[in-house]
């Protein structure tokens, strides 16, 4: 589902958050600190800070929905990401340095738009959960006519 184009895109220094929600359908959100997605394009694993995502990832195991948004800042290009959840784990060495790149990349990426490294630096990124989901739907959600809509399967359609 997810081609090598827009993989080079949700693996860069994107803004992420993932969306999960209770029993009671309340939403909750957490920071993500990365995401690597897996060979076939079908799985991701995003990565979520266990100083953060408590309630996120109880809301995870007890219901397996998650909605990751990913966006640029430079220019608001966003992409939401639903699915359902595989597994949940502690993130290990190989997961560490996937981490590592994306806090890198964050840190670039928002000193562009004007926000200094050592405020993004402090974002907590370790230790994490990786969180590894089935890549169910891709929606556009760059502000704009085509906000909200589906992207094709065969990957023709694109965030702008």
């Amino acid at each position: 589902m997810i081609d090598s184009e827009l993989a080079a895109f949700l693996q860069s220094g994107l803004s992420m958050v993932v969306g999960t929600r209770d029993a009671d359908l309340r939403p909750e959100v957490a920071r993500a600190v990365g995401l690597r997605v897996e060979a076939d394009g079908a799985e991701a694993t995003v990565f979520v800070p266990v100083s953060t995502g408590a309630d996120t990832l109880a809301n995870l195991e007890a219901n397996g929905r998650i909605a990751l948004t990913c966006s640029r800042p430079a220019d608001h290009r966003t992409l939401q990401i639903k699915g359902g959840v595989l597994e949940i784990r502690a993130a290990d060495e190989r997961d560490r340095g996937d981490i590592e790149r994306y806090r890198q990349d964050f840190v670039e990426v928002l000193g562009y738009v004007g926000v200094p490294p050592r405020l993004t630096g402090r974002v907590q990124a370790w230790p994490c959960h990786a969180v590894r989901f089935r890549v169910e739907a891709l929606f556009q959600q760059t502000p704009g006519p085509d906000a909200g809509a589906a992207l094709a399967r065969s990957g023709a359609e694109r965030p702008s």
